[in-house]
């Protein structure tokens, strides 16, 4: 697909050879990078907040060197959906499994586990081509997973679009 991409990039808007061929550097890196391993962890923890209910959230990170995805922060059961967006960094992607509770119409509890893609605007392009690469065989480990969010900036993963999204 980003193949397709640049080679329409090229033809419309008359880039040089060198970007060509720099794209498809970041793009065989990032389809290379899609067998992410997936640590165990990442499964056990996920495992834990589905059904015990240990943990409100759970920020997953790529760990290049390692070629893995790996457990970087969980948070507390009392943790608030204010404390998860603060162990969002402002300048790199990550994955992340919010369990959110919230009341029906008819006022009966309800909690929905939600998948974060969390890829900034200011963060690294060969980042976000990791990580959206990545996306889909990390979530298929993880199963149980309700409703999924892509987002770019906090306004797209705000309380109100947790509680539309929910229901």
């Amino acid at each position: 697909m980003l193949y397709l991409c640049a080679i329409d990039v090229i033809k419309h808007r008359g880039c040089c050879g060198y970007l060509f061929s720099h794209l498809m550097i970041l793009y065989s890196q990032a389809n290379a990078a899609s067998g992410m391993a997936v640590h165990d962890d990442c499964k056990l923890k996920f495992l834990e907040l589905k059904a015990k209910r240990t943990h409100r959230f759970i920020v997953f990170k790529i760990e290049e060197k390692q070629k893995q995805v790996i457990v970087e922060k969980l948070g507390e059961p009392t943790e608030s959906y204010e404390d998860f967006t603060k162990c969002l960094p402002a300048d790199e992607c990550r994955y992340a499994v919010y369990d959110f509770d919230f009341l029906t119409a008819e006022n009966v509890p309800k909690s929905r586990i939600f998948f974060i893609a969390w890829s900034p605007d200011t963060s690294r392009i060969r980042s976000k081509m990791i990580y959206a690469s990545s996306k889909d065989r990390f979530k298929r480990e993880l199963d149980g997973i309700q409703v999924e969010l892509q987002a770019t900036d906090p306004t797209e993963m705000g309380l109100d679009v947790f509680k539309s999204r929910a229901n």
